[in-house]
């Protein structure tokens, strides 16, 4: 295993520490008698659901890029890579917009538990993706000059490994915030 694969996994292991204990007090403060409970029921989990899916696909294109990678094919990777940018960016835009509609509302970050709560926990994923996002262009454009060689092999999986890590999280947060406030 190469060094930036295993220090990707290390990283992607302590976030994942990080996102457990936001889930966790997501949780605790959303169960019978906590304030979570009322507000929730302003999110859109249909909407939300369509811009998640937008999110899983992604998983699904960077898994392609690494595939064409695999078989010498640059191209074939710029491509796959770039509509994972693009799936990443819909999932950001639905974001906003689901913070503009909830802002609306007067449901901020500092009106109540719930606030924040949540944008707590979908803001730090939000910022995951948007980070991952940059990595993947930093990587797409160095492919795109043939300067790729220079980077190594290694960084295509690494951001591989952040990538799903970023779409693993997504799925427990959905579950968790949205499904859990549509029961």
């Amino acid at each position: 295993m190469s060094r930036s694969k295993m220090m990707m996994l290390f990283f992607v292991g302590s976030e994942a520490f990080f996102f457990l204990a936001l889930i966790f007090g997501y949780v605790y403060y959303s169960h019978p008698g906590g304030q979570i409970v009322d507000t929730a029921r302003f999110l859109d989990v249909k909407k939300t659901g369509v811009f998640t899916i937008f999110l899983l696909l992604s998983s699904f294109t960077i898994h392609i890029a690494d595939l064409k990678f695999k078989k010498g094919n640059s191209k074939g990777l710029v491509t796959w890579m770039i509509t994972t940018i693009v799936l990443g960016l819909v999932f950001l835009i639905g974001q906003g917009i689901e913070y503009a509609e909830l802002i609306s509302k007067e449901i901020t970050i500092s009106k109540d538990v719930f606030g924040s709560a949540f944008y707590t926990l979908t803001g730090f994923h939000g910022l995951h993706v948007f980070v991952g996002l940059i990595i993947l262009g930093v990587v797409a454009y160095l492919i795109w000059n043939e300067k790729y060689h220079k980077l190594g092999t290694s960084a295509l999986e690494s951001v591989s490994i952040y990538w799903h890590f970023v779409d693993a999280v997504w799925i427990v947060v959905f579950s968790v915030v949205y499904l859990g406030a549509a029961l």
